[in-house]
């Protein structure tokens, strides 16, 4: 008889809505609420825990913190978790925001940069260097297919992208050879309330896109774009804008 597999635990970051509540619900459904296994015994358990700006409807009290991560003391209750759930296996960044652009002010676009991108590398601070000592432990950061784009409607939205993705990629290539996997997931338009665009070409939902980021635990590649075809539709969109440039 084949032994169970072992108690994992994970923290996800934006888990009250979109992808990060979507992939909470996949990993509660494969363990009980004892955190034992599923009936299947082919399942891994999950210890999950949650942390958003507003508390979780999947999660028990004692299983979630409300925190935002622009807080001042966000790295403080970081830590706070490690001791209190921890140590995690695994780590998924679900935080995103977009604001249109306004050029009588460049308050939002500091607010997207500091939320995407800088709030991503203060978790990472907080976290890593435990990682690192142990070992073992995965970062999941879920960008977007918009790291290669210029959209002058939300500039921020897609330089925060570009330096999440670049930083991730670099940063798994300095971890992995010290036992620490770092994914970078790169999403197009995943059916949540930031895919506001008018024309969303290669709409996935936030279960399917879930299920893409719940894959990566068990490959755990350092880059991972879906779906394929709007990766391609991204590249032909870029290098147009490329040309633009040159012209411009």
């Amino acid at each position: 008889m084949q032994s169970p597999p072992s108690l994992r635990r994970v923290l996800v970051i934006g888990n009250s809505d979109g992808i990060g509540r979507a992939l909470v619900q996949r990993l509660l459904a494969e363990s009980d609420p004892a955190g034992r296994v599923g009936n299947d015994g082919a399942a891994p358990a999950w210890a999950v825990t949650g942390l958003s700006r507003r508390p979780s409807p999947d999660l028990p009290e004692d299983a979630h913190v409300v925190c935002d991560v622009t807080a001042p003391d966000y790295a403080a209750v970081l830590r706070q978790l490690v001791e209190r759930r921890g140590p995690f296996d695994v780590v998924v960044w679900c935080v995103g925001i977009g604001e249109t652009f306004e050029p009588a002010s460049l308050e939002h676009e500091l607010r997207v940069l500091d939320t995407n991108f800088r709030q991503a590398v203060v978790t990472l601070e907080a976290l890593l260097p435990g990682m690192l000592e142990r070992g073992s432990g995965h970062f999941v950061g879920l960008s977007s297919l918009a790291d290669r784009a210029l959209i002058p409607e939300a500039p921020s939205y897609s330089a925060s992208k570009a330096g999440l993705s670049s930083y991730l990629e670099a940063l798994a290539l300095a971890c992995r050879p010290r036992g620490v996997h770092v994914t970078n997931v790169r999403f197009g338009f995943v059916d949540t309330k930031m895919g506001r665009a008018r024309w969303r070409p290669f709409l996935i939902s936030a279960e399917r896109a879930a299920g893409v980021v719940r894959g990566a635990f068990d490959t755990r590649p350092i880059r991972l774009s879906h779906p394929k075809l709007a990766c391609l539709a991204m590249q032909a969109a870029s290098a147009l804008m490329a040309v633009r440039l040159w012209f411009a």
